[in-house]
């Protein structure tokens, strides 16, 4: 089993401590009003440089869920992987209505042609690049209800996981909507097992993670560190539930990250930076009464799992089934 980096297949066994909601790049001021949030800087020497920190703390591997309308830049990325020796994975999909790109039509295509458009970046190669995605995600919904665009790249997804056994994570904020995904991708075949629920710490509800962890999926908490004061104002309140879902024995379905995604989260700029989880959960969650077995499991074992497939065809090979875009 491997898991597939932006600079190629590794074996799942090199991949140790691991982000997986993540970014490197980040542009989410391209939608029209979109204004009080900068993105994350444009600089290579300054990402390098930050995502240091993660690296010299025993961080292996990161997975970078910035998607088209966003700033994906897979060649980027690759640069930054080869400069810090970070495991980089990316994603493939569509983030959440608002930020859609308007050249990729979701709302006049069909749910299989969208489906077909993420296998081929997991078997093939995202555009021209040959660097082929790791994961589906961040699928995302704007508000705590799916819209009917955010239904279409959903079911996509499903298909998607269902054809490749890719991993899907998510974007659910605002309520429980994450079991409102996590029904759509199940309906198109996917295995909930191999499904995250992303930002879970962004809402203040023990039993909405039972219920997740109940349906199979994985819960991540990966905001901690962010600026915005709803987030840092749950942080303890999260990590107490953290507790309590290890005192429960679900160890093996809980992830930890951070969503860097801005200027405003780089230390340079006063912010928690990518070593946040290592420099403060980590000890708080310890002092708890967390043991290192659990901590591994969380942060090496879970993301391994999750990330691992087996090695894809040769770079130009055709997925079956795909269907003319």
């Amino acid at each position: 089993m491997v898991v597939q980096t932006v600079l190629g297949p590794v074996p799942v066994s090199e991949i140790g401590f691991t982000l997986p909601h993540e970014h490197v790049y980040a542009k989410l001021w391209l939608i029209p009003g979109r204004y009080d949030y900068a993105g994350q800087i444009d600089n290579e020497d300054i990402l390098v440089e930050e995502l240091g920190e993660f690296t010299v703390r025993g961080g292996s591997c990161l997975v970078d869920l910035t998607l088209p309308g966003i700033g994906r830049d897979p060649l980027r990325v690759a640069d930054v992987a080869r400069r810090t020796g970070l495991h980089i994975v990316a994603g493939t999909g569509f983030y959440r209505e608002p930020y859609y790109p308007p050249e990729a039509r979701i709302d006049r295509r069909t749910v299989e042609s969208i489906a077909d458009e993420m296998v081929w970046e997991i078997e093939v190669g995202i555009g021209k690049t040959g660097i082929r995605a790791g994961i589906i995600g961040e699928i995302g919904t704007e508000k705590s209800w799916v819209s009917a665009q955010e239904e279409r790249v959903c079911r996509a997804a499903g298909r998607a996981q269902a054809r490749t056994g890719a991993a899907i994570t998510t974007h659910s904020v605002l309520g429980r909507v994450g079991l409102d995904q996590l029904d759509l991708f199940v309906a198109e075949g996917a295995d909930p097992r191999r499904v995250i629920i992303g930002h879970c710490d962004w809402i203040a509800d023990l039993d909405y993670c039972q219920t997740v962890i109940d349906r199979g999926a994985s819960v991540a908490f990966d905001a901690f560190g962010h600026p915005d004061p709803y987030t840092r104002g749950l942080e303890n309140m999260v990590c107490e539930f953290i507790l309590e879902l290890l005192r429960r024995g679900h160890a093996s379905q809980l992830l930890l990250s951070q969503d860097v995604c801005g200027v405003v989260n780089l230390k340079r700029f006063g912010g928690a930076g990518y070593s946040y989880v290592q420099e403060r959960v980590i000890p708080q969650l310890l002092e708890g009464g967390a043991t290192e077995d659990h901590i591994r499991t969380m942060t090496v074992e879970n993301p391994r799992r999750l990330l691992a497939g087996p090695p894809r065809p040769p770079i130009g090979a055709r997925p079956a089934g795909r269907a003319t875009l």
